[in-house]
């Protein structure tokens, strides 16, 4: 399993815009193969800002599979413009270092 960690920054004023969008944006992430699971939050310091995990079975399944779907164009429809700057995104593997 691979975790899809976003940091987002929507422009200021957007934010009721960016979450009514984001619901109907959820169905294409969530059909794409590989996906497992996803959930958003929003920062209680910052307004505008949110932080949305990922998890993937495999780091293709994003970084291929879905970037080169149909369903990302329609995400990305939906959602690319109201980001400022553009999202930054990393991926993380289990760190086996719990007892």
């Amino acid at each position: 399993m691979v975790l899809e960690v976003v940091k987002l920054t929507v422009k200021e004023g957007q934010q009721e815009n960016f979450e009514r969008d984001y619901k109907i944006a959820a169905q294409y992430i969530s059909a794409s193969k590989g996906y497992i699971r996803h959930s958003i939050h929003k920062s209680l310091e910052k307004s505008n800002e949110y932080i949305q995990f990922v998890e993937w079975e495999n780091l293709e399944d994003h970084t291929v599979t879905f970037f080169e779907s149909e369903l990302f164009q329609e995400w990305a429809k939906l959602l690319h413009h109201y980001y400022d700057p553009m999202p930054t995104v990393e991926h993380y593997d289990t760190a086996n270092i719990l007892g």
